[in-house]
């Protein structure tokens, strides 16, 4: 079903020959056919209701070849659509959808734009009111950080993503480099020191080390290697994301219409969702909720790191609390805020919270002893079939698995792969999970029953890489417009150079990205500071569609479903 193009944001008409418009419009049918049998039949006529809003009329925003805002777009039309399916439970109406393009690209790289008292995430003051969550301190300093990146191996033209973002010491000891080098500060010769050691070892050597260290590194390969693993070939089999039913004993639950303190109803009030996600991936599935209306208490481990800037835009909207489920007086008190939940996020690998107890199983039991289903939806890396289902994994490392980061490479005019600026596979992944969820959500509503969706940041990456790459004369256009500045970089520098370098010259050849229009800002009690983060993509008409409160840091809040607040600033 194809969208029709609408209006952009200034009211003029666009022409269905605008690059970003039509590849939207491309995307969306490919998107509809690739997720067959998991959107449900009514959401169709709303998602063809769809209308795409840009400014745009030049050159994509991104410098890469990578068609991210036609694929974010067209997940965000089935994210409106399937909202707009379920404000039609309560009052049947024709409601139009809105999908602004500048600000679904903008999502992509949400929390570059974030800042906490006027400081983005490259401002090393922030540091000062953010928690420490880098328990074991591996974003302290450069040498540390740069144990998460991309190096050549001991075959010329092979490469190995190393990953120690969380975990420095681990991934620094196995290639023979002490943990901890404060006396190395400068960026080059902390990569030239760590390339070297990378370089002793061949791609199979690195696999096998990192396997028996349980760390998330993976060897760089290109699309059509991808395709030609059995892992591939089995992903490129599934959707892009999946629903299916867990039981279907427990009766239909209908939304709650719970009253709400936005101006106009919220189609996810009521609904009550654990997160149990860390980094951007998981916690933008229940970012995606809550700004839909739903009461989304994040619970971290305080024996877990965590990214402490990723969490001023990843826990916007939310609650967020502390809780060791290997303590039994923890586990009582989660168990307690489980029994009335309605959806339980996973961004752990495969079976970690089975472990704890708390796996699609144990979520039948209690639901056919409390009789209310649950919606349970868990995102990973490599997905949720496969031999490689249970490796660990973040985005960088999909990006190089999946061939995204030799298409970058390669649309740069290099033989060699480069990361992509900005965790855009992780906001994707965050859409696509938060699709799933409501898709349960409605089924639960309609059906009864519970329902167990699945995602991950390769399936989002397939997706991404068959929508094909933009081609010669307009990557010939992007490197002329983002000239040097950009296109300078090479394998081995590393994510925040990337993005620090595509924020810039973005900044300079789509001001209309980084329009106030996009954003939003109120004073967080818990940061005790202004945050300021991107607002909504998606507008479904008669319906509000925002977050009711500001950002905190994680393990801020008792664990209880009571005592949720309203920034009023939030509802402007």
């Amino acid at each position: 079903m194809t969208p029709y193009l609408g209006a952009d944001s200034n009211g003029t008409t666009q022409s269905a020959d605008n690059t970003l418009l039509s590849g939207t419009r491309t995307a969306l049918e490919h998107l509809l056919g690739r997720a067959e049998g998991y959107i449900p039949d009514e959401a169709l006529q709303h998602i063809s209701n769809v209308h795409f809003a840009t400014a745009n009329t030049g050159s994509p925003y991104y410098p890469s070849p990578l068609k991210q805002t036609e694929a974010i777009s067209a997940l965000k039309a089935v994210e409106g659509g399937i909202a707009a399916m379920i404000a039609n439970l309560s009052e049947s109406s024709h409601r139009s959808i809105n999908v602004d393009l500048e600000r679904a690209s903008a999502f992509l790289f949400s929390t570059y734009l974030a800042t906490i008292a006027g400081m983005d995430k490259a401002n090393p003051n922030s540091k000062k009111l953010l928690k420490d969550t880098d328990l074991l301190k591996a974003q302290s300093i450069t040498y540390r950080r740069l144990s998460a990146n991309l190096y050549e191996t001991k075959n010329p033209g092979q490469y190995f993503h190393l990953h120690g973002s969380l975990e420095a010491t681990k991934a620094l000891n196995m290639i023979g480099l002490e943990g901890h080098r404060p006396d190395l500060t400068d960026y080059h010769e902390c990569i030239k020191i760590i390339e070297d050691h990378v370089k002793q070892f061949t791609v199979d050597e690195l696999e096998e080390m990192n396997a028996k260290i349980k760390q998330a590194g993976v060897t760089c390969l290109k699309w059509e290697d991808f395709k030609a693993t059995q892992h591939g070939q089995q992903m490129l089999q599934e959707p892009p994301w999946k629903i299916e039913t867990l039981e279907t004993t427990t009766p239909a639950v209908p939304f709650p219409q719970k009253s709400s303190a936005a101006p106009k109803p919220q189609i996810m009030s009521g609904i009550r969702v654990l997160e149990m996600c860390r980094i951007i991936a998981g916690p933008a599935m229940g970012r995606g909720l809550a700004e839909y209306g739903a009461d989304v208490i994040k619970v971290t481990s305080p024996n877990l790191s965590d990214v402490p800037f990723f969490q001023v835009d990843g826990n916007l909207g939310k609650h967020t609390t502390d809780l060791d489920l290997r303590n039994p007086e923890e586990r009582a008190k989660f168990e307690e805020l489980l029994q009335s939940a309605d959806v339980v996020l996973d961004g752990y690998r495969p079976g970690a919270l089975k472990r704890l107890g708390y796996g699609p199983e144990r979520l039948n039991e209690i639901a056919k002893e409390r009789q209310r289903g649950f919606v349970y939806v868990a995102e990973n890396c490599f997905g949720h079939v496969g031999p490689w289902a249970s490796r660990p994994g973040w985005q960088q490392i999909a990006d190089c698995v999946s061939g995204v980061a030799w298409a970058q490479g390669f649309g740069m005019g290099l033989d060699e792969p480069v990361v992509p600026p900005f965790p855009m596979s992780d906001y994707g992944t965050g859409c696509m999970g938060t699709i799933a969820a409501l898709t349960g959500l409605y089924n639960r509503a309609k059906y009864g029953g519970s329902y167990h969706g699945t995602t991950s940041l390769v399936q989002y990456d397939i997706f991404l890489l068959q929508l094909g790459l933009y081609d010669d004369e307009m990557m010939k256009k992007l490197r002329e417009e983002h000239n040097k500045e950009f296109f300078d970089l090479r394998h081995n520098d590393s994510v925040d150079e990337v993005g620090k370098r595509a924020l810039s010259t973005m900044r300079r050849t789509h001001p209309e990205l980084f329009e106030e229009r996009h954003m939003q800002t109120c004073f967080s009690k818990a940061f005790n500071a202004e945050v300021r983060t991107i607002r909504p993509v998606v507008e479904v008409e008669g319906t509000w569609n925002g977050f009711l409160r500001s950002s905190r840091p994680n393990g801020y809040d008792q664990p209880t479903w009571e005592g949720w607040e309203v920034d009023a600033d939030m509802l402007q």
